[in-house]
């Protein structure tokens, strides 16, 4: 005959309240966590804009100076909507320049002009005029 009384009472699993605990915990957390990066991508959009903005404002310098050396070169920029012609291949799809109402750039002036990025975010961009 065995001795049963030897054998240890060593749990085999988590119990019940221990699981609910866990369970608890990790809502909590996620109820934490998940508005934070919900909210990324309207600020990844929002910096986007700002950066192809930045680019176009660059391109406008760039732009000026090419202009200067030899006027057969760049674009001639006397309307907001000639921001678009400042980069490369124009601007990334999405993006809009100028609003569809023209806003003329006198020569050698500075004009701010709204670029329209996605999901409505929009950023200045710096564009001097020249002809």
């Amino acid at each position: 005959m065995r001795n049963y009384s030897a054998i240890s009472n060593a749990q085999a699993g988590f119990t019940l309240i221990e699981l609910v605990m866990v369970i608890v915990i990790l809502g909590i957390l996620s109820a934490v966590a998940i508005p934070k990066f919900v909210d990324l991508r309207g600020d990844a959009q929002a910096a986007a804009t700002q950066a192809v903005a930045s680019a176009v404002s660059t391109g406008s310098a760039i732009n000026v100076s090419i202009r200067k050396v030899n006027s057969s070169k760049g674009v001639a920029v006397t309307d907001c909507a000639h921001g678009t012609l400042l980069l490369q291949g124009g601007l990334p799809t999405g993006y809009s320049m100028g609003g569809g109402l023209p806003q003329s750039i006198p020569d050698g002036s500075t004009v701010n002009c709204t670029l329209t990025g996605p999901s409505g975010t929009s950023a200045n961009a710096s564009l001097i005029g020249i002809p």
